[in-house]
């Protein structure tokens, strides 16, 4: 029995109620599944491990990314290897000051047909991929940024009252730039909250600068080759759906979640001295869906503790404000969640 028979057998069995995680094939080829993007994206990307994972498993969860670093750090280059690790159509969106909403999600174009009369037809725009780039994002006006918030979160396009979806499996992969630098918009929070992971792109150490030099100095294109397609990233997602998560673990997360919010939990004081506003309940959907994959990633059938953790900081840092307070203490946004974790663990 293949990856996909085992697959479609074992969405057979959690459908009627008794599925168990007894086979064990399964779960190796799962993660082995996984294992074989990281090896053909790392064929184009040295280093920035934890930023690979995390885009993996956003993917198979169905959830965006916004990528964010100092130009030349690989954040578009990472995007264009995924596009050619997963077999799906890519398209990239170059965005711009002087990008309008039309030229992201298509417009109805008039024209006349055999008779002379006038018709109308929708012509699509980029944002008709499977997996789109939304290359520098935040050079956008609000307006155009405004445009990618219902497909990002309902996977489909309303042009003049007609809705038209989005083929699936559908991800939106945004770079951006650091926001103190020339010709940048801040995202709206409604749009930042539509991300499920915001990862920053670290640069490079010593050694992997001299590796990516090596690499690029003889060919700059993609070296990826496809391993997993559409289909399977669907089945991946649903026998992701069901891997177990005991009432401990669950409620951590919740308890790490709430805490984000000074206003609501009275009892953190991380919160009450360094958070202005907390995280959506998106982020508590995306920690318990992101740490599940991760888990099986990892070889394991059930969420742990560390799955929590090492998903709290790319899942919390772009959904929660920090005071004044917090800045006079030199912390970054990343260093108070870090406290809030401690402080959860300690609240268990």
């Amino acid at each position: 029995m293949n990856y996909m028979e085992m697959l479609a057998e074992t969405e057979t069995d959690q459908r009627k109620g008794n599925y168990h995680m007894e086979n064990e094939e399964l779960l190796k080829e799962f993660s082995e599944a996984t294992k074989k993007i990281k090896e053909q994206i790392h064929r184009d990307i040295i280093g920035q491990n934890e930023v690979v994972d995390n885009v993996i498993i956003a993917i198979i969860a169905g959830g965006n990314v916004l990528l964010e670093g100092v130009p030349g750090t690989g954040k578009t280059r990472l995007v264009r290897s995924m596009g050619q690790t997963l077999s799906l159509s890519f398209s990239r969106i170059q965005f711009t000051p002087d990008l309008m909403p039309n030229d992201v999600t298509g417009t109805n174009i008039i024209r006349k047909d055999s008779d002379g009369n006038l018709t109308s037809s929708f012509q699509k725009g980029p944002i008709f991929s499977q997996i789109v780039l939304a290359d520098e994002i935040n050079r956008a006006t609000p307006k155009t940024q405004a445009a990618m918030l219902e497909v990002m979160q309902e996977h489909k396009v309303t042009v003049s009252g007609v809705s038209y979806p989005m083929a699936e499996p559908f991800f939106v992969l945004a770079t951006q730039n650091p926001i103190e630098q020339d010709g940048t918009y801040p995202l709206p929070e409604a749009q930042m909250d539509r991300f499920m992971f915001k990862l920053n792109m670290v640069y490079p150490t010593e050694q992997e600068l001299a590796d990516i030099v090596n690499l690029t100095q003889a060919d700059q294109s993609e070296k990826a080759e496809k391993v997993v397609d559409g289909t399977t990233i669907l089945h991946m997602r649903k026998l992701a759906t069901g891997v177990p998560i005991i009432d401990d673990v669950l409620n951590y997360a919740m308890l790490l979640v709430h805490r984000t919010h000074p206003e609501a939990d009275k009892n953190s004081e991380v919160a009450k001295k360094y958070i202005k506003f907390g995280a959506s309940p998106r982020a508590a959907q995306a920690l318990i869906t992101g740490a599940k994959i991760r888990a099986l990633m990892s070889g394991n059938y059930n969420v742990s503790y560390d799955d929590i953790d090492a998903l709290a900081i790319p899942v919390l840092r772009h959904r929660i404000k920090i005071t004044y307070s917090a800045i006079n203490d030199n912390l970054t946004v990343d260093d108070v969640i870090r406290q809030l974790i401690e402080e959860a663990h300690k609240g268990k």
